[in-house]
C-alpha cells in the first residue's frame, strides 16, 4: 500500500509542477489579484489530490483542474465584494517588456469590471484560448452561454475608453 501512496505522490507532484504556472496565469485572470490567485490554485490542487483517481481517468487531466479552478473561483466571488476584483498587477513584465505592462494593466482593470460570467467566458476563450465548446466544459454550461456572455464582455471591453484610448495612442494615454 505505501508504494502505491508514493506512486500517486510523485505523479501528483509531476502533475503540478508542470500545471502549476498554467493554472496560476488562469486564477489570476479571473481573480486580478496574485495571492488570491494563489489561494484559488492551492485549494482546487487540494481538490484535486482528494480526488486523483477521478482526474487521471480523465481524457484531459489539466481541463479537470481548471474546471475545479474556476469552479472555485466563482464559490470565492459569490463570497466577496465587487469593488474588490482587481486589487493588483502583475510586479514584473511579462517577456514582451515594459512597454507592454502598461496595456496589461488596463487589460486587467477593464477584466474587473466585467460580470463573472463573461470575465470567465473571456479569458477562457480569448486568453486561454479554448474552443466554445471546451470553455464551455471548463464554466460547466452550454455553448450558446459561453458564446453570449463572451460576446457581451467583448463588447463592454471594446466599449471602454480606456481601452481604446490606450490602443489608437499606441500604449499611452
Amino acid at each position: 500500500m505505501g508504494a502505491k501512496k508514493a506512486e500517486r505522490d510523485a505523479e501528483f507532484n509531476a502533475f503540478v509542477t508542470g500545471a502549476w504556472p498554467r493554472l496560476l496565469r488562469t486564477a489570476f485572470l479571473l481573480t486580478g489579484d496574485r495571492y488570491l490567485a494563489e489561494d484559488v490554485v492551492q485549494t482546487a490542487l487540494e481538490r484535486t489530490y482528494a480526488a486523483w483517481g477521478r482526474v487521471t481517468r480523465a481524457d484531459e487531466p489539466y481541463a479537470y483542474v481548471r474546471r475545479i479552478v474556476v469552479n472555485e473561483h466563482a464559490r470565492r466571488f459569490r463570497r466577496r465584494v465587487p469593488e474588490q476584483l482587481v486589487t493588483a498587477v502583475p510586479e514584473r513584465p511579462g517577456p514582451d517588456g515594459l512597454e507592454r505592462l502598461d496595456d496589461r494593466a488596463a487589460l486587467l482593470e477593464a477584466l474587473g469590471t466585467l460580470p463573472p460570467g463573461q470575465r470567465q467566458a473571456v479569458v477562457l476563450r480569448y486568453w486561454e484560448d479554448l474552443s466554445e465548446s471546451q470553455a464551455a466544459a471548463a464554466m460547466g454550461c452550454s455553448v450558446g452561454t459561453v458564446k453570449s456572455q463572451a460576446s457581451k464582455g467583448v463588447a463592454k471591453l471594446r466599449g471602454l475608453s480606456s481601452l481604446i484610448t490606450r490602443t489608437s495612442t499606441g500604449g499611452a494615454a
